[in-house]
Protein backbone atom coordinates (compact mmCIF):
# COMPACT_ATOMS: atom_id res chain seq x y z
CA UNK A 1 0.00 0.00 0.00
CA UNK A 2 2.98 2.58 1.05
CA UNK A 3 6.36 1.98 -0.66
CA UNK A 4 9.49 3.78 -0.12
CA UNK A 5 12.40 3.24 -2.09
CA UNK A 6 16.20 5.15 -0.85
CA UNK A 7 13.83 8.46 -0.09
CA UNK A 8 15.76 11.59 0.85
CA UNK A 9 14.09 15.23 1.59
CA UNK A 10 16.30 18.20 1.73
CA UNK A 11 15.22 21.77 2.23
CA UNK A 12 16.65 24.86 1.03
CA UNK A 13 19.99 25.50 2.81
CA UNK A 14 21.21 21.61 2.55
CA UNK A 15 19.42 20.60 5.83
CA UNK A 16 18.61 16.81 5.31
CA UNK A 17 15.28 16.28 6.92
CA UNK A 18 15.08 12.62 5.48
CA UNK A 19 17.57 10.45 4.39
CA UNK A 20 17.68 6.75 2.04
CA UNK A 21 14.46 5.76 3.97
CA UNK A 22 12.85 1.85 2.30
CA UNK A 23 10.06 0.50 3.67
CA UNK A 24 6.50 -1.19 3.20
CA UNK A 25 3.38 -1.11 4.49
CA UNK A 26 1.25 -3.95 3.41
CA UNK A 27 -2.56 -3.15 2.70
CA UNK A 28 -4.71 -2.94 5.92
CA UNK A 29 -1.68 -3.02 8.44
CA UNK A 30 -1.34 -0.57 11.44
CA UNK A 31 1.96 1.16 11.76
CA UNK A 32 3.07 3.63 14.17
CA UNK A 33 5.78 6.00 13.41
CA UNK A 34 7.76 7.39 16.37
CA UNK A 35 10.68 9.22 17.00
CA UNK A 36 12.08 12.40 18.72
CA UNK A 37 10.58 15.94 17.87
CA UNK A 38 12.25 16.84 14.92
CA UNK A 39 13.26 13.31 13.65
CA UNK A 40 11.04 13.02 10.43
CA UNK A 41 7.78 12.16 11.49
CA UNK A 42 5.99 14.99 9.71
CA UNK A 43 8.10 15.27 6.47
CA UNK A 44 7.08 11.33 6.24
CA UNK A 45 3.84 11.86 6.40
CA UNK A 46 3.91 14.82 3.47
CA UNK A 47 5.30 12.88 1.69
CA UNK A 48 3.09 10.46 1.41
CA UNK A 49 0.23 12.63 0.55
CA UNK A 50 2.03 14.84 -1.53
CA UNK A 51 2.40 17.92 0.32
CA UNK A 52 6.07 17.91 0.19
CA UNK A 53 8.15 16.00 -2.29
CA UNK A 54 10.99 13.54 -2.19
CA UNK A 55 14.45 15.16 -3.21
CA UNK A 56 15.83 11.20 -4.36
CA UNK A 57 14.04 7.80 -4.13
CA UNK A 58 10.83 6.98 -4.92
CA UNK A 59 7.53 6.72 -3.14
CA UNK A 60 4.38 4.37 -4.20
CA UNK A 61 1.06 4.77 -2.84
CA UNK A 62 -1.56 2.30 -3.88
CA UNK A 63 0.42 1.65 -7.07
CA UNK A 64 1.02 4.61 -7.72
CA UNK A 65 4.43 6.64 -8.12
CA UNK A 66 4.12 9.79 -6.38
CA UNK A 67 6.09 12.03 -7.48
CA UNK A 68 5.15 11.31 -10.96
CA UNK A 69 1.67 12.72 -10.05
CA UNK A 70 0.89 15.79 -12.26
CA UNK A 71 -0.28 18.85 -9.99
CA UNK A 72 -3.77 18.24 -11.60
CA UNK A 73 -4.35 14.66 -10.38
CA UNK A 74 -3.07 15.26 -6.93
CA UNK A 75 -6.23 15.54 -6.01
CA UNK A 76 -7.20 11.96 -7.04
CA UNK A 77 -3.99 10.82 -5.66
CA UNK A 78 -5.92 12.72 -2.07
CA UNK A 79 -9.29 11.02 -2.37
CA UNK A 80 -7.91 7.26 -1.33
CA UNK A 81 -5.91 8.82 1.80
CA UNK A 82 -7.49 10.41 5.08
CA UNK A 83 -5.31 13.07 7.20
CA UNK A 84 -5.84 14.07 10.09
CA UNK A 85 -3.79 16.72 12.01
CA UNK A 86 -2.54 17.80 15.87
CA UNK A 87 -4.07 21.05 15.37
CA UNK A 88 -7.44 19.66 13.85
CA UNK A 89 -7.40 22.34 11.06
CA UNK A 90 -10.74 23.18 11.32
CA UNK A 91 -12.55 26.05 10.34
CA UNK A 92 -13.92 28.05 13.08
CA UNK A 93 -16.70 29.75 11.03
CA UNK A 94 -18.25 26.56 9.34
CA UNK A 95 -20.32 24.51 11.22
CA UNK A 96 -19.24 20.57 11.61
CA UNK A 97 -21.54 19.25 9.09
CA UNK A 98 -19.90 21.97 6.68
CA UNK A 99 -15.79 21.34 7.99
CA UNK A 100 -16.86 17.51 7.62
CA UNK A 101 -19.05 17.46 3.99
CA UNK A 102 -16.00 19.61 2.65
CA UNK A 103 -14.36 16.72 0.08
CA UNK A 104 -17.80 15.87 -1.04
CA UNK A 105 -19.11 19.55 -1.95
CA UNK A 106 -16.05 20.11 -3.81
CA UNK A 107 -16.73 16.96 -5.82
CA UNK A 108 -20.09 18.03 -6.64
CA UNK A 109 -22.31 15.89 -4.40
CA UNK A 110 -25.86 17.24 -3.45
CA UNK A 111 -27.05 18.39 -0.20
CA UNK A 112 -29.15 15.42 0.54
CA UNK A 113 -25.90 13.35 -0.15
CA UNK A 114 -23.16 15.62 2.12
CA UNK A 115 -25.77 15.78 5.12
CA UNK A 116 -26.05 11.25 4.81
CA UNK A 117 -22.21 10.97 3.98
CA UNK A 118 -21.32 13.40 7.17
CA UNK A 119 -23.67 11.77 9.36
CA UNK A 120 -22.93 8.61 8.42
CA UNK A 121 -19.16 9.75 8.96
CA UNK A 122 -20.22 11.53 12.52
CA UNK A 123 -21.38 8.80 13.48
CA UNK A 124 -18.98 6.48 13.60
CA UNK A 125 -16.82 8.80 15.67
CA UNK A 126 -20.26 9.60 18.37
CA UNK A 127 -20.85 12.90 16.93
CA UNK A 128 -23.99 12.42 14.53
CA UNK A 129 -25.87 14.99 16.95
CA UNK A 130 -23.64 17.56 16.79
CA UNK A 131 -23.85 19.08 12.62
CA UNK A 132 -24.75 22.58 13.42
CA UNK A 133 -22.44 23.24 16.33
CA UNK A 134 -19.18 25.38 15.72
CA UNK A 135 -15.57 24.39 16.53
CA UNK A 136 -15.35 26.55 19.82
CA UNK A 137 -18.32 24.53 20.83
CA UNK A 138 -16.56 21.42 21.40
CA UNK A 139 -14.25 20.19 23.43
CA UNK A 140 -10.53 19.11 22.26
CA UNK A 141 -11.38 15.76 22.24
CA UNK A 142 -14.92 16.64 19.86
CA UNK A 143 -12.84 18.33 17.75
CA UNK A 144 -10.29 16.01 16.80
CA UNK A 145 -13.30 13.35 16.45
CA UNK A 146 -14.69 15.97 13.85
CA UNK A 147 -11.23 15.99 12.34
CA UNK A 148 -11.01 11.85 12.33
CA UNK A 149 -14.71 12.04 10.54
CA UNK A 150 -13.48 14.47 7.81
CA UNK A 151 -10.96 12.48 7.27
CA UNK A 152 -13.22 9.54 7.07
CA UNK A 153 -15.92 11.23 5.02
CA UNK A 154 -15.01 9.63 1.72
CA UNK A 155 -13.91 6.07 3.14
CA UNK A 156 -9.81 6.21 2.10
CA UNK A 157 -7.73 3.07 1.76
CA UNK A 158 -5.13 4.69 4.07
CA UNK A 159 -5.44 6.98 6.96
CA UNK A 160 -2.65 8.94 8.24
CA UNK A 161 -2.55 10.61 11.54
CA UNK A 162 0.45 13.78 12.62
CA UNK A 163 0.08 12.99 16.73
CA UNK A 164 -3.74 12.58 17.06
CA UNK A 165 -3.35 12.97 20.92
CA UNK A 166 -0.57 15.24 21.26
CA UNK A 167 -2.97 17.83 22.18
CA UNK A 168 -5.54 15.47 24.24
CA UNK A 169 -5.43 14.21 28.15
CA UNK A 170 -4.83 10.74 28.62
CA UNK A 171 -8.62 9.42 29.34
CA UNK A 172 -9.15 10.92 25.66
CA UNK A 173 -6.90 9.65 23.69
CA UNK A 174 -7.96 5.79 24.93
CA UNK A 175 -10.78 7.06 23.19
CA UNK A 176 -9.14 8.50 20.11
CA UNK A 177 -7.16 5.12 19.95
CA UNK A 178 -10.92 3.22 20.16
CA UNK A 179 -11.86 5.13 17.21
CA UNK A 180 -8.62 4.71 15.07
CA UNK A 181 -8.44 0.40 16.14
CA UNK A 182 -12.40 0.37 15.09
CA UNK A 183 -11.34 2.01 12.13
CA UNK A 184 -7.96 -0.36 11.60
CA UNK A 185 -10.99 -3.28 11.53
CA UNK A 186 -12.73 -2.19 8.37
CA UNK A 187 -9.70 -2.96 6.95
CA UNK A 188 -8.11 0.51 6.14
CA UNK A 189 -4.76 1.00 6.24
CA UNK A 190 -3.29 3.22 9.39
CA UNK A 191 0.14 4.90 10.07
CA UNK A 192 -0.18 6.99 13.13
CA UNK A 193 3.10 9.35 14.22
CA UNK A 194 3.37 9.84 17.43
CA UNK A 195 6.43 10.54 20.46
CA UNK A 196 4.18 8.85 22.90
CA UNK A 197 5.50 5.21 23.60
CA UNK A 198 2.83 4.70 26.36
CA UNK A 199 0.21 5.11 23.65
CA UNK A 200 2.08 2.80 21.12
CA UNK A 201 2.64 0.10 23.99
CA UNK A 202 -0.72 0.37 24.97
CA UNK A 203 -1.86 -0.95 21.54
CA UNK A 204 1.03 -2.93 20.18
CA UNK A 205 1.65 -3.79 16.32
CA UNK A 206 4.08 -2.55 14.09
CA UNK A 207 6.47 0.75 14.84
CA UNK A 208 9.26 2.36 12.50
CA UNK A 209 11.29 5.02 14.38
CA UNK A 210 13.13 7.42 13.31
CA UNK A 211 16.04 9.38 14.16
CA UNK A 212 17.43 12.88 12.84
CA UNK A 213 15.87 11.45 9.31
CA UNK A 214 16.85 7.54 9.30
CA UNK A 215 15.00 4.68 9.76
CA UNK A 216 16.63 3.13 13.07
CA UNK A 217 13.91 0.88 14.21
CA UNK A 218 10.84 -1.79 12.16
CA UNK A 219 9.51 -4.01 15.39
CA UNK A 220 6.55 -5.92 15.75
CA UNK A 221 5.23 -5.42 19.13
CA UNK A 222 2.40 -7.74 20.76
CA UNK A 223 -0.47 -6.11 21.39
CA UNK A 224 -1.90 -6.41 25.08
CA UNK A 225 -4.92 -8.43 23.56
CA UNK A 226 -2.12 -10.91 22.38
CA UNK A 227 -0.55 -11.27 25.48
CA UNK A 228 -3.80 -11.56 27.38
CA UNK A 229 -4.56 -14.93 25.07
CA UNK A 230 -0.90 -16.28 26.08
CA UNK A 231 -1.55 -15.69 29.41
CA UNK A 232 -5.15 -17.57 29.59
CA UNK A 233 -3.77 -20.08 27.21
CA UNK A 234 -0.78 -21.23 30.12
CA UNK A 235 -3.26 -20.77 32.77
CA UNK A 236 -5.73 -23.16 30.67
CA UNK A 237 -2.71 -25.91 29.86
CA UNK A 238 -1.25 -25.47 33.56
CA UNK A 239 -4.51 -25.90 35.36
CA UNK A 240 -5.30 -28.91 32.80
CA UNK A 241 -1.65 -29.94 33.70
CA UNK A 242 -2.72 -30.11 37.71
CA UNK A 243 -5.87 -31.93 37.07
CA UNK A 244 -4.21 -34.93 35.30
CA UNK A 245 -1.71 -34.99 37.75
CA UNK A 246 -4.36 -34.81 40.59
CA UNK A 247 -6.19 -37.44 38.86
CA UNK A 248 -3.03 -39.92 38.31
CA UNK A 249 -3.41 -43.03 40.76
CA UNK A 250 -0.45 -42.94 44.12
Amino acid sequence: MIQFFNVGKRYPGGQHALRELSFEIPRGQFVFLTGPSGAGKTTLLKLIFREEVPSEGQIVVNGRNVSSVPPGKIPFLRRTIGVVFQNFRLIPRKTVFENVSFLPRILGADTATQKRLAHEALDRVGLGHRLGAFPLELSGGEQQRVAIARALINEPEILIADEPTGNLDPELSKEILRIFEEIHHRGTTLLIATHDRETIQRIGGRVLTLEAGTLSGDQLLPSPRDLRSEADTDLITSTESDLATEGEPL
